[in-house]
Formats: C-alpha cells, structure tokens, sequence
C-alpha cells in the first residue's frame, strides 16, 4: 500500500504503518486518530460523530484485555471520537443469572452518555420473560443482545419467534452475535462455533421491520445473500477481514446496512477505524453512513 492510499478518505496524509503505530498504544494513550479526524475537516467539513454498535463492559471471561475497565475504554473513545457505543456485557457469556448481569451492566452505562446498555437474554432457558420485562420496563433498555455461540442454541430455537415478535412489538432492537471469537483461538473446553444464518429469512418473514443487526458475523458470499433478502437487517465491520473488506461489503450491500463495530475492548477499536479507512475505494459520504448515519437511523437517534 502506497503512502497516499489513505487520501481520498479522512485521514489524508497517514498511511498504514502510521495507522498501526498510533492502535499499538493500548496500556497507554498514544497519540491517535483523533488529531487527523480534526485535521481532515478543516478541509472536507464537519464529520458526524462515530457510533460503535459492538462494545462490551466488564472481563472477558479467559484472560484480561487491555481497555476492560470502562473508565480507559471510555478515554479511548473520546480520543477516537466515538460519542456513541452500543454496550453488552461479557457477564453474559458464562453467568446464568442475566438479571444481575443486565442491572450491573445498566448501572454501569448510567456512568456515562456515551454508552447505551443492551439486555442480554437467552431464550433457550426458563424465565427469559421475566429477564426481558426487567430490562424494557425497569432498566428501560432499548435493545437486545443475543449470544448463541456462548448460550447454546442456533436460530431454528422455536422461542425465537416470540421473542422477535415481542421485541417488534415493543419497538425493541435485537442484535445477534454470530461469533465471539476465531476458531483458532478459542479455549479448548470453550468451542464456539458461528451460527447459519439461513433461519434469519424464514424467522423475520413476520416482523421483516424489526431492526436487526448482526455482529462479529464474517464477510462471505453467504452473508451479503441473506442480507439481500433482508434490507432491515444490517451487519458490523469488526470480522470483515482483508484490506479492501469493507468496501466490498458496502458496495455488496444496500448503503444503510453496514454499520461500524469495534467488539472492542476484545479487539482494540482503532483496528476497525483502520479497516474503514486505509482503502480509497470508499468516498467520504460512504465512510460517513458506515461511521454514523447507519446507525443513527437504526438507533432511530437521527439528527438535523
């Protein structure tokens, strides 16, 4: 990649091994891409703020991560310039009580504007109801996040149809983690593999307005067909592997269906910035409705 790769997107003048320089920062704040956002719109105008829609508090349940306090996560944000971050809970993975899970992850996004707390619930398991009442009218979460990878059940699960028909109802979000890890690395007592997403179709085909978005799905052929199928239905960046994979998918999909997610802390959120802009094939409206729009109208947060 030449030094100019980078020009015709927001961070002109920074080429990859500058990008990878600055992500190497992570048990300190190094300079980051912050100074050649702000740089950039002197020249191009004034970009919207970035929305990350893949983010979780707390430990990942086999070793510590750099940015798993929420006080770093929250500096490095800043730094990046992310205002907005869709938040889970890595308690959700391992503990069975997701009531206590969901109450700690709602007290701790209270602590700051930036994070919006999304109840983790498991259909596969008696009381989910009651798990999902307390978040939507106790806690007043917006959304939903659903782990089958880590809780044991695909998308063929026969309570999924209630509770996608209960979420559309009350104007919920849901998301889906397709994977939490590569296979590669996962602990040999802990394999997870990626759920099909073929049942998606067959399951939205009665609430196909539900806002779904799927998170830390792969970037393939089989993905943008279902996505296809399903224009309501968007994804995240934070698996989309190889240095043209985002905008291939972009330009693979409707606009409105690609969203940024960092699955930050697990991975360190200044990767999907890279991933986002290190190629010249997107322009800066493109980059702009992957940073922002998409998710602000998915959050239905849209602003003048």
């Amino acid at each position: 990649m030449t030094q100019n790769t980078l020009a015709h997107t927001t961070l002109p003048g920074c080429n990859r091994r500058r990008l990878l320089q600055l992500a190497a920062g992570i048990s300190a704040m190094t300079p980051t891409l912050a100074p050649l956002l702000a740089r950039d719109q002197q020249h191009t105008g004034k970009m919207q703020p970035i929305i990350d829609c893949n983010v979780s508090l707390f430990h990942w349940p086999f070793r510590r991560l750099p940015l798993d306090q929420t006080p770093q996560l929250l500096q490095r944000f800043h730094a990046l310039g992310v205002n907005r971050a869709i938040a889970g809970s890595f308690e959700a993975i391992l503990q069975r009580d997701l009531s206590a899970v969901n109450r700690r992850l709602a007290a701790e996004c209270r602590t700051s504007e930036v994070l919006l707390p999304v109840a983790a619930i498991n259909p596969a398991v008696p009381g989910w109801q009651q798990d999902l009442q307390l978040c939507t009218e106790e806690l007043k979460m917006s959304g939903i996040r659903l782990l089958p990878p880590a809780h044991g059940y695909d998308l063929q699960h026969p309570h999924l149809k209630e509770l996608f028909h209960t979420a559309a109802a009350s104007n919920l979000f849901i998301q889906i983690v397709v994977s939490l890890e590569d296979p590669r690395t996962q602990p040999e007592l802990f394999r997870t593999p990626e759920i099909s997403l073929l049942p998606l179709v067959d399951l939205l085909r009665d609430t196909p307005l539900l806002r779904v978005q799927l998170l830390n799905a792969r970037n393939s052929s089989s993905l943008t067909s279902i996505l296809q199928q399903l224009p309501a239905v968007q994804t995240d960046i934070a698996r989309c592997e190889g240095t043209d994979g985002v905008p291939r998918l972009v330009q693979q999909l409707p606009e409105r269906q690609v969203v940024f997610g960092s699955h930050a802390p697990f991975l360190i959120p200044e990767a999907a910035l890279i991933r986002t802009h290190e190629s010249s094939l997107l322009s800066r409206d493109q980059i702009q409705q992957v940073l922002h729009t998409n998710a602000a109208a998915f959050l239905q947060e849209v602003r003048p």
